[in-house]
């Protein structure tokens, strides 16, 4: 029993100690009975952990444009926020669908990255404004004269420029686990927590994990209409440009590596955890991600921007090109909220009352 001593508990953390009444190692805090080689396993899995993530990604492009397959091709820059727009040249003046400004041709389509993938708008214009409408249905809360007022100011097509990456994940995670028994007798109620170290391993495929390449866009707003069904992605070509926009990318694969990591983290830790079952409480205590094949892909997917304005402030609503999923904000009545809040507070008020009058009668 080298080194026991130098143990610290698995439950509590405190400093082990042998119990010569025992004979075997106790934590003097919570009373943690353990034995010798349960311990050395414990310390030599611990040792055997690797302490960092490695997850690294090729974010090399492949895809380049073909000579003369950027003719005809064109970009806007609006002057107010800075969005760059891809369209043809037989696009004639519009506005920002991000900002609602003028934009103006700024120079020709050169130099960027050529899309490996595209998915084709399913939904038209008029689906984007039903879309709305339904947005705006059945909200208690929402002044009705946004709703009889509001008048789109732009609703435009956009190609959303995202990076997608596929990878082959390493996962090892240690989970703290307990399981918790209660029982009582006429005197007493005692309760029993037995605790364990739940190890599970093994690798998992991820593939299309998207993030958006547009600083122009809120990430947020971009993940909420999410998913795309990738399945239905096919080859880019021009020709899918023909009578919409695209955003141009002004973010790298290389910078939206962080927030991948998070996902691809975040999705296989939960892919484990549904894994471990039978125990009253799971913590994660170690979590290593190894990744292999990671590679970047760039993609164009269909969103439907609108743009509203109602008593001078602006709002932007956001639908998947393809399946119709609608996001975006929206004004709040103040006098609607306070008199619904009111009546709650007066709902959950009575029900307090009764239950203290119930306990003051008992």
């Amino acid at each position: 029993m080298d080194n026991l001593l130098e143990y610290k508990c698995p439950c509590c953390g405190g400093a082990i100690e042998f119990d010569s009444s025992l004979q075997q190692m106790k934590c003097p805090y919570c009373d943690t009975v353990f034995d010798a080689e349960t311990l050395k396993d414990y310390d030599r899995e611990l040792k055997t952990e690797k302490p960092d993530d490695n997850i690294e990604w090729d974010t090399s492009a492949n895809s380049q444009w073909q000579e003369g397959e950027t003719d005809g091709i064109s970009v806007y820059v609006c002057n107010s926020c800075g969005g760059e727009i891809i369209a043809d040249d037989t696009t004639g003046a519009t506005k920002c669908p991000f900002c609602g400004n003028p934009v103006v041709m700024s120079r020709q389509f050169a130099g960027d990255l050529r899309p490996d993938l595209v998915i084709p708008f399913k939904l038209d214009k008029k689906a984007a404004k039903e879309k709305l409408m339904q947005h705006l249905s059945g909200k208690k809360l929402l002044p009705k004269l946004f709703k009889d007022e509001n008048h789109i100011d732009e609703i435009k097509g956009i190609y959303v420029p995202f990076w997608l990456f596929d990878a082959d994940a390493n996962v090892n995670i240690r989970y703290k686990a307990t399981k918790v028994r209660a029982w009582s007798d006429r005197n007493y109620r005692y309760v029993e927590t037995s605790f364990f170290s739940v190890l599970r391993a093994g690798n998992i495929g991820f593939e299309n994990v998207p993030a958006d390449g547009s600083a122009k866009i809120a990430d947020e707003l971009m993940e909420s209409i999410e998913p795309y069904y990738l399945s239905q992605a096919v080859d880019f070509q021009t020709a899918y440009l023909s009578g919409f926009l695209a955003d141009r990318y002004d973010v790298a694969a290389d910078d939206v590596v962080g927030r991948i990591n998070e996902r691809v983290k975040h999705s296989a830790e939960q892919a484990f955890a549904s894994t471990v079952n039978g125990y009253s409480s799971v913590v994660t205590e170690h979590s290593n991600i190894q990744i292999d094949n990671g590679k970047a892909k760039y993609a164009l997917l269909p969103v439907w921007i609108l743009n509203t304005t109602w008593q001078g402030n602006k709002y932007m609503f956001a639908m998947n090109g393809q399946t119709g999923k609608f996001v975006g904000n929206l004004p709040v009545d103040k006098k609607a909220y306070w008199k619904w809040f009111g009546s709650l507070t007066a709902i959950y008020g009575a029900a307090a009352l009764a239950i203290l009058a119930l306990f003051y009668l008992l």
